[in-house]
């Protein structure tokens, strides 16, 4: 059974930072496409950042690229996303996913499989 534990969310203030963790269990890191989604109230869910199985390819939403680094430890099955410069726009529930499909120009929800509980992240102004 897959499982995706998220956690490193919080309130910071506007141009803080914040490292989100994605604990996985249940999968190997090298047959997934693992990435971040977020959800602020009254939107779509937006693909932030992904990384392909391999690790050798990855991708970030025009709103984050520069300020995120997505990451993996592969060894520690956990992925990370460092998030730099945040503004009060970035403040939103994120996810972390598991899918077996990958696109190096978007994410799409439903390419991803598996999906954890997602943790809260919130900027102030």
């Amino acid at each position: 059974q897959v499982q995706l534990v998220e956690s490193g969310g919080g309130l910071v203030q506007a141009g803080g930072s914040l490292r989100l963790s994605c604990t996985a269990s249940g999968l190997r890191f090298d047959d997934y496409a693992m990435g971040w989604f977020r959800q602020a109230p009254g939107k779509e869910r937006e693909g932030v950042s992904c990384i392909k199985w391999s690790g050798t390819s990855t991708y970030y939403s025009d709103s984050v690229k520069g300020r995120f680094t997505i990451s993996r430890d592969v060894a520690k099955n956990t992925l990370y996303l460092q998030m730099n410069s945040l503004k009060p726009e970035d403040t939103a529930m994120y996810y972390c996913a598991a899918g077996q499909a990958y696109n190096r120009g978007s994410m799409t929800p439903s390419n991803f499989r598996h999906w954890g509980q997602g943790t809260q992240v919130t900027v102030s102004s």
